[in-house]
Formats: structure tokens, C-alpha cells, sequence
């Protein structure tokens, strides 16, 4: 709906009911992100997603200023010009609301086009992992210490480590200063071991540091939760993994469920995967379909794909598909696509109502001659 308000307003087009319903978006929008800002329920408001993270102030001074051009556009909007007349509005308006939900639809099915998130085609997730240490929270150890029955704090200058009169009770840490996070901060990994005495999966050992520095191909097949997994592909994983245990590559299917699911899953549809264990939060900014495929060397994610794309490696481009990004690296290729569809479509009703215009004219008889 905000998308086609947006183009309605840059076309000019349904100019009055736009410009009021924009306008009482701003007024039910402005008091409210002032109560977030004040209250601050949740970091920020996730308005722009991935793509551009800002503060809940900042979120109220932007309504502020879209509340102020709500204002004059409702003053002012018989001024605003149209670029398509009555006959070919609808054409417009109909052309830009089916392009948003379409659009919306296919990011939600399919992965997004345009994927902001740490974990994107081309990212370094050791690199995402890090921060300088000049730029990250400052903070303070805190001791506690008791003596006489009484607890007493000092710091890393003052606590008495040499005084046997004080008996330590515990450390804390005390944020100084905050500073900034790394785009990943709990990525970590821990492989699920089959132990055949006890008929069922055991915690095994940290694999973090081996999945990102293998510099080899490593397979991750993403399933945040198995009980809902979508399973109609589940066969285009199994021979992704066969291809990856041929080829001598990592294949791990990484999941938060439990490990009594774990059991019953693989008793049901067994397929010799290597389970690991992720928080759910890390599996589902990796990748959004249940399940997804990422492919990793080096720490880099080299591509990744939904369930419904999962390429057929035992092909004989297997090695070739390996090395496939095609268009989902590039940006700018990507966004010039996109804006092409929406807007080449937009053209050809401009050029048929420019072309009925002309058709509309006078025609000129045969012989006129304009006297001079």
C-alpha cells in the first residue's frame, strides 16, 4: 500500500484520495512512533529492514518531516502534475498495484532479491563477526568482595587479591560505554554425533571455526525447525549431499530442533544427513525458506538457494553450479531489472495514449492550402 501511494504521488495520479490517505497514514504513524521512541519496546523499527537500520527517534523525526509534506500536499496537490491522463490512470494505478503485490509475493516465496542481511551471496561471515576492539563496548569488571558479613565493591585498581580478611563473592561486568556490534554475533555451530550404545544423538564438538576455515566446499543445509520443514524437495537435498560425500565435501544439515525430533525426523525420512546444532534466530537470518541450502569455502558464502531452487548436483555441470552466482552478486544489474519491468510497462500506456492523441486530431484535407 506505501509503495503505491509513493508512485500514485510521482505519477500524479488519484491525486485527492492519495494525498488523504497518505495523510492519515501520518497521523495514525506519527503518535505512534513517538509512543515507541518514549516506551522503547523494541530496538528500532525495523521500517527499512536489513537495508537501513534506524533508531526509534530517528523513526519519529522521519514522520515528522513526511507529516509536514502530508500537510502541504494537502494544501497544494491540484498542483501536483499527472503524467497519465483519466483514461489511462487506471492503467497506471492498476499496473503499480499488481507489480507491489507480485513483487511483495516472490521475496516472501522465493528468496528476497535483494538481501541485506549478514549472511548474502558474496559475504565474509568471519569479517561479519568481527569489530575493531577501539570500536566495541567499553567496560569495567566490577569485583565483590565480603568481609564481616558486609559485600563491598572495587575494581581491577583497588580489590584486595592480597588481604585474606576479604572472602571474593562473585565479578560482574559494568557497561561503560556502548559501542558497536558486529553484524554476527552468535553464530555457532556444534555437531551432533550418532552414539549407537544409546541409540540417539549426542553433543558432539564446536565445528564454528572449521565450517569457516575449510577452505573446500562446505554444504549447509538450513532447517531451523524440522516438524516444519517443507519436504517435497527433500530429495534434491539427498543428492546434494551424496554429490558432496562423492566430491569429499562438508554436508551438514544445521537445525535448532530438539534431539529427540532429530531422532524421530530421521527415523521417518532417512537420508544420512550429519545433523549440527544453531540457535533458530542465526538459522532463520541465514536463509528464510524451511528448508534452505547455503554453500560456504572459506568462510565466504558462495551462493545459496530455497528449496524449490536447489540446482541437481549430480549432473554433469555438478562442478559448474558450484561456481554459479549469475546475477545474484550484482547489485546494480539486479536493481536496473527490476526497475525495467516496472517501468517499461508504464511507457507503453504513455506511448498509447500518446498515440490515441494523435488519432484524435483533424485530419488534414487533401488540397488545403492555408492562404497567406
Amino acid at each position: 500500500l506505501e509503495f503505491s501511494l509513493g508512485v500514485f504521488l510521482l505519477l500524479g495520479i488519484y491525486r485527492k484520495p492519495t494525498v488523504r490517505l497518505a495523510a492519515v497514514f501520518m497521523a495514525i504513524f506519527l503518535p505512534l512512533t513517538l509512543w515507541i521512541a518514549l516506551k522503547n519496546p523494541v530496538k528500532d523499527c525495523g521500517c527499512f529492514g536489513d537495508a537501513l537500520i534506524i533508531s526509534n527517534w530517528e523513526t519519529f523525526y522521519k514522520n515528522i518531516v513526511l507529516g509536514v509534506c502530508a500537510v502541504v500536499l494537502l494544501r497544494y496537490y491540484p498542483r501536483i502534475m499527472p503524467l497519465f491522463s483519466v483514461g489511462s490512470a487506471w492503467k497506471a494505478g492498476a499496473y503499480t498495484v499488481v507489480f507491489g503485490f507480485a513483487f511483495s509475493v516472490y521475496n516472501v516465496v522465493k528468496l528476497p532479491v535483494f538481501d541485506f542481511r549478514p549472511y548474502h551471496i558474496g559475504a565474509n561471515i568471519p569479517e561479519n563477526m568481527y569489530i575493531d576492539p577501539a570500536k566495541a563496548d567499553v567496560v569495567e569488571n566490577i569485583f565483590i568482595y565480603s568481609k564481616g558479613g558486609v559485600e563491598q565493591e572495587f575494581t581491577e585498581e583497588d580489590y584486595p587479591w592480597n588481604d585474606s580478611t576479604w572472602t571474593f563473592v562473585e565479578m560482574k561486568t559494568k557497561l561503560i560505554q556502548e559501542g558497536e556490534k558486529p553484524r554476527i554475533e552468535d553464530f555457532q555451530v556444534s555437531a551432533l554425533a550418532y552414539d549407537s550404545l544409546l541409540q540417539g544423538f549426542v553433543a558432539g564438538d564446536d565445528i564454528t571455526q572449521q565450517l569457516l576455515s575449510d577452505t573446500g566446499y562446505q554444504f549447509l543445509m538450513v532447517s531451523h525447525s524440522l516438524e516444519e520443514m517443507n519436504k517435497r524437495h527433500l530429495d534434491d537435498f539427498r543428492k546434494a549431499a551424496g554429490f558432496a560425500q562423492k566430491k569429499g565435501y562438508g554436508f551438514y544439515c544445521l537445525t535448532s530442533s530438539p534431539v529427540d525430533s532429530i531422532e524421530a525426523w530421521s527415523a521417518r525420512h532417512p537420508a544420512g544427513f550429519r545433523f549440527a546444532h544453531a540457535d533458530e534466530r542465526v538459522l532463520k537470518t541465514m536463509i528464510r525458506s524451511n528448508p534452505g541450502l547455503l554453500l560456504l569455502s572459506g568462510g565466504n558464502v558462495i551462493n545459496k538457494w530455497d528449496d524449490s531452487e536447489v540446482p541437481d548436483f549430480e549432473s554433469e555441470r555438478g562442478e559448474e553450479l558450484l561456481k554459479a552466482k549469475g546475477w545474484k552478486m550484482n547489485f546494480w544489474g539486479k536493481l536496473m531489472v527490476i526497475l525495467l519491468i516496472f517501468i517499461v510497462p508504464l511507457l507503453l500506456v504513455k506511448l498509447e495514449e500518446f498515440k490515441g492523441k494523435r488519432s484524435g486530431l483533424p485530419a488534414i484535407k487533401k488540397g488545403y492550402t492555408k492562404k497567406i
